[in-house]
């Protein structure tokens, strides 16, 4: 495996509960690159970080982050990393300058300034005790934690799920900037596409335990064409409705919204029919 990458897998698989999450995963992410880890529910991505980060092991193939295998990180390693979990395990008894005072007395290096001015912009309320706030207001101090002693890679785990559109908007837009001003490499997993074509350079598609593509974002929005279809009566009868579910794409590794399952229609980008329905 190639060291020159922040983070690389080669045919990971993952079973737990006596099924497959995970199966023959190959991913590899460039320093200074967003990517955005896009899938339904249950479609693996929280375990695909457990296995990056160390908090579970490969059943199958190797996961490498900075060079070291996932499951083996050092303290060094693991100094450059920031996790923001989808649920976060603050102390609901303290208050959130409380929790950052006490994540700033572990690290040498710890941006007071950037913190500050986060919370700021935010509109984190610090000085209210952490049980006392909104699911959106917990995850943006998880977030502050993270970023507190400047990692070189950022792992968040659907880290805007708790947030109003515009809020959800203005923070994806502030990590972009983080990410832009440092260089740092940043993965998020997410559900909603919108995220994803906000502040991605590069996306991987889990479906099903699978990856269904990993590239850049422009060169897979250059390669589909979204189809809008409008009509003056209802068009989808019983059986068609039935239909919808199963209807595949015929170019699955090319088709985002296919490969997501979240558009029942699209067109290739040189204009031919990319649907059959069953």
């Amino acid at each position: 495996m190639n060291d020159d990458y922040v983070v690389e897998t080669r045919h990971l698989a993952k079973d737990a509960g006596g099924r497959q999450i995970l199966k023959d995963v190959s991913l590899r992410a460039t320093p200074g690159t967003v990517v955005g880890l896009l899938g339904k529910n249950g479609a693996g991505k929280s375990t695909l970080f457990d296995v990056l980060l160390g908090f579970a092991t490969p059943t199958a193939g190797e996961a490498r982050v900075f060079g070291e295998a996932s499951s083996r990180l050092s303290a060094g390693c693991k100094a450059r990393i920031g996790f923001v979990a989808q649920q976060d395990e603050l102390m609901s008894l303290m208050t959130g300058e409380q929790h950052l005072a006490l994540a700033a007395s572990f690290h040498r290096q710890w941006d007071h300034a950037l913190i500050q001015r986060l919370a700021r912009e935010w509109e984190v309320p610090l000085n209210r005790r952490v049980g006392v706030l909104s699911g959106g207001e917990r995850q943006k101090i998880a977030t502050l934690l993270a970023l507190g002693h400047r990692p070189d890679l950022l792992v968040m785990d659907e880290p805007a799920s708790g947030l109003d559109p515009v809020a959800r908007r203005a923070f994806m837009l502030t990590l972009l900037e983080i990410a832009a001003e440092t260089g740092r490499t940043i993965l998020f997993s997410s559900h909603i596409v919108s995220d994803i074509e906000r502040i991605a350079s590069h996306v991987w598609i889990l479906r099903e335990g699978g990856i269904a593509w990993q590239g850049e974002l422009d060169q897979l929005k250059e390669s589909t064409v979204r189809l809008v279809l409008r009509a003056e009566h209802e068009i989808l009868s019983p059986r068609l409705s039935r239909a919808r579910s199963t209807a595949r794409c015929g170019a699955a590794r090319r088709c985002w919204w296919c490969a997501t399952g979240i558009l029942i229609a699209c067109r290739r980008s040189n204009g031919s029919r990319a649907h059959a329905w069953k």
